[in-house]
């Protein structure tokens, strides 16, 4: 909101300068992101002190211009017939920028260096009504007892400043200069004095003249229809058009200006018929209907839908409510009589249309962030007055007013506890009786320590008591609160068990150094078809976005792998030739059943890995692929002292290599899977071979752990290391071997490692060899040889009838 300085001291009386009064603003909440100078640069007062002819020229003339005591002056060539010696004239000295867009340079005219321009009061921009005829045309002629130098804007008082401010979405109400006023008034104290609105109706009843009918009464509380005849089109006041440049607004004619100016000034957007294209004569406010159109006032041919509201007349649509006005009915040169309308519509529907059709307007913004209902009819009411002032119209008595859905003022609470216990402070009644009234806030004393407060339709955002103590405070002033402790009893708190594993599982994958990355819950439904997945995998069955930003992002993810592979895709794109990643994100699946409300949140862990790892000039890197992947989900399994795990092989697993792909098990319930992504999906996604994924079920895990670690004090008995090396059939998981291997041992096995897998010549067709280093100790007495021998012999005879293994 651009706010114009001297456009606010007629509302208020400011006493402070206009970054005085920025600062002030912004303490009290009222942001101000700066203050820009307005007015007319490096146009100064000139003194003439020679008239010459040109001497290649018989209508110029040059002229020799002092502009600063004790320097130089200038030589000006001019073509104005009105200069004289003595005279004290406007100078635009080099630099200077005029209103119409011109840049003065030093310029040669016909062989005479003219160093500046003498200024007339048009190319200045200044009001020609009250100027006599000779300075029309020619130069300006200011009075004599300007001082030489003196900056032109301020002899006239064109110089401005606006204040532009950087709204918070709940204070739309500052979106009009009058509550702006309104604010200033309350933090200076300054005394308000708003527009004063006077008709005197000349014309026919404004019943009588026309209808409103609202059919869509949810998304219109209120029509507000007024009639001026009469009206003679031309160009608005130049104050005017001053005040709507200042703002940012360019002028058109008087009507469609003064529906500007009152939606600035009052924050009421309006919108001008021109009353003799109206069929019927009535106005409609409807939804727009299937294969309807309309021509709106950009001239482009805008489809309708039912989700619009329009204005229609008896016909067709006139207008899009809240966004633009449509071509047949726009005022012309030829309008001589105006329908003004002044609404309140629906928010939501303005913004929903307003950004389908691609059109955005002051007005359209402000319907958006919400306007005052009970405003309407003063708002028409002054631009019909400033009709009939500045484009001589004679005003229809009274208005066609369809009220659908009255506003009833909220009246809140306050208590002073309640105030000083949030603020930290110890008002009294009489200190924040006075900050609600300076808020022109209609107040009644309630009981003795409490008051209560009737909001006005303007002020949107005042709903609770809280509000209202943020309003004391702002206005009270921040500054003056006092610096307090906290205070409250302290409690103690610890982690929950979901968020330790959460943190675990973070520095586990970053120590192991994958680096942790958070993409978008929102996904487009065609990565799954980029994923290979088949038609009805659980995966596709997703919960969708009610209003998407895009189809890029119409669907709730159902598995964190998407986002994955999009960042690897990336980065592999920027020539990064190994990445190691991982997310711990939410996933989001339907209500069983097809309930209804917000969907089922699950939380996963998952990992990718492609590349090789740069281990030192000593050691070859390390290939990133299914092994290195899973030794990473071991580690975090035993930080989080998890046990009894399986990784079983899995030969149809969709989007991963079918011979290279695990799910992860623990007592028959699945965990997860980890495996090479398939071909296919690699190239889909332009990611090298063996790129390698894994994703873990966080609820699942953390139903599965066992609960705190019990401490097992250090053995004071020595170990005794035996290795051994079995042949077993190819298709007998290791896993299963360990497995064995640990539930037989017993407890004085104390743990085991495989170190070494061979298939070859040495061995059978169909066989491989599995070697093992076996820990035996016990924790009250040393191990003898029989002792290890016994347990070594009874683990190799399960192994042998059970899997036929043999000792290598």
């Amino acid at each position: 909101m651009r706010v114009a300085y001297q456009w606010l001291k007629e509302y208020v009386d400011v006493n402070l300068a206009p970054r005085q009064l920025a600062e002030a603003l912004t303490l009290a909440g009222i942001a101000v992101d700066r203050v820009e100078d307005l007015g007319i640069n490096n146009v100064v007062v000139g003194e003439i002190l020679d008239v010459a002819g040109h001497p290649n020229s018989d209508h110029l003339q040059v002229c020799l211009v002092r502009v600063e005591e004790g320097k130089e002056p200038l030589s000006i060539v001019t073509g104005a017939p009105n200069v004289r010696v003595g005279q004290r004239v406007a100078v635009a000295v080099e630099g200077a920028e005029l209103p119409g867009g011109q840049t003065i340079t030093t310029t040669n005219f016909r062989g005479v260096v003219s160093q500046g321009m003498l200024c007339s009061a048009q190319e200045l921009g200044l009001d020609l009504t009250d100027l006599p005829d000779e300075q029309l045309h020619g130069i300006l002629d200011l009075p004599q007892g300007s001082p030489v130098g003196a900056k032109v804007d301020q002899i006239f008082g064109i110089a401005d400043q606006v204040l532009e401010l950087d709204l918070t979405p709940n204070r739309a109400d500052c979106l009009a200069m009058v509550n702006v006023a309104r604010e200033v008034a309350a933090v200076t104290g300054g005394h308000l004095h708003l527009p004063e609105i006077s008709l005197k109706p000349e014309a026919r009843n404004a019943a009588d003249m026309t209808s409103v009918d609202i059919e869509a009464t949810d998304l219109c509380g209120r029509y507000v229809a007024k009639i001026i005849e009469n009206v003679k089109i031309g160009p608005s006041p130049q104050w005017m058009q001053k005040r709507l440049l200042a703002a940012g607004v360019r002028p058109i004619n008087n009507i469609v200006d003064i529906t500007n100016y009152v939606m600035l000034e009052m924050g009421q957007p309006l919108h001008a018929f021109d009353y003799h294209t109206l069929e019927g004569r009535r106005i409609i406010v409807r939804r727009g209907r299937p294969g309807e159109s309309i021509v709106s006032l950009d001239k482009v041919t805008r489809q309708l839908d039912p989700e619009m509201l329009v204005i229609a007349d008896a016909v067709r649509p006139v207008a899009i409510a809240g966004v633009m006005g449509g071509l047949d009915t726009e005022i012309t040169a030829s309008t001589t009589t105006v329908l003004l309308e002044s609404a309140h519509f629906d928010g939501a529907s303005i913004r929903r249309t307003s950004r389908q059709l691609g059109l955005r307007s002051e007005a359209s913004m402000r319907f958006e962030k919400g306007v005052d209902i009970n405003g309407t009819v003063a708002a028409a009411d002054r631009a019909a007055q400033l009709m009939a002032d500045w484009a001589g119209g004679r005003v229809a008595a009274g208005e066609v007013d369809a009220y659908v859905r009255p506003w009833t003022p909220p009246v809140i609470t306050l208590r002073m506890r309640r105030v000083n216990e949030i603020l930290g402070t110890a008002l009294t009644m009489e200190q924040i009786l006075e900050v609600l009234r300076r808020l022109h806030l209609e107040v009644r004393v309630k009981e003795e320590h409490s008051l209560e407060v009737t909001v006005p339709s303007y002020r949107g955002d005042l709903t609770t008591e809280i509000d209202l103590i943020e309003e004391v405070a702002r206005i009270h002033g921040y500054h003056l609160i006092p610096t307090t402790l906290p205070g409250g009893a302290t409690g103690r708190s610890k982690k929950t068990a979901a968020q330790r594993l959460e943190e675990i599982c973070r520095e586990v994958l970053a120590y192991a150094g994958l680096n942790e990355v958070i993409t978008y819950s929102f996904v487009n439904p065609a990565v799954f078809d980029r994923l290979t997945l088949p038609s009805g995998h659980p995966w596709r069955d997703t919960v969708a976005i009610k209003n998407p930003l895009s189809e890029d992002q119409s669907v709730m993810r159902t598995t964190l792998l998407p986002g994955l592979l999009e960042v690897a895709a990336r980065n592999v794109n920027r020539r990064a030739t190994s990445l190691a990643l991982f997310e711990l994100g939410r996933i989001f699946l339907p209500r069983e059943g097809g309930e209804g409300g917000l969907p089922r949140e699950r939380l996963v862990a998952a990992g990718l890995a492609t590349g090789w790892v740069d281990r030192g000039w000593q050691q070859k890197p390390l290939l990133m692929d299914y092994y290195y992947l899973k030794g990473i989900v071991e580690e975090l399994f035993a930080r989080l002292g998890l046990q009894g795990y399986r990784f079983m092989p899995v030969g149809d697993f969709p989007g991963l290599h079918p011979g290279r792909t695990a799910e992860i098990q623990v007592d028959g319930e699945n965990l997860g899977f980890i495996g090479e992504l398939h071909p296919e999906v690699q190239e889909n996604y332009d990611l090298p071979e063996r790129t390698c994924v894994f994703q873990l079920d966080f609820e699942t895990m953390q139903s599965l752990l066992k609960g705190l670690k019990q401490y097992v004090p250090l053995p004071k008995f020595p170990a005794v290391t035996r290795d051994m090396a079995i042949v077993v059939s190819v298709e007998v998981p290791a896993a299963e071997i360990g497995q064995t291997i640990q539930a037989t041992g017993g407890e004085l096995l104390r743990h085991y490692r495989l170190f070494d897998v061979y298939q070859g010549a040495q061995i059978s067709a169909g066989k491989k060899s599995l070697a093992y280093t076996m820990v035996y100790q016990s924790a009250e007495r040393t191990l003898t040889d029989e002792d290890v021998h016994v347990v070594h012999r009874r683990i190799l005879q399960v192994l042998a009838d059970r899997y036929g293994a043999e000792l290598r």
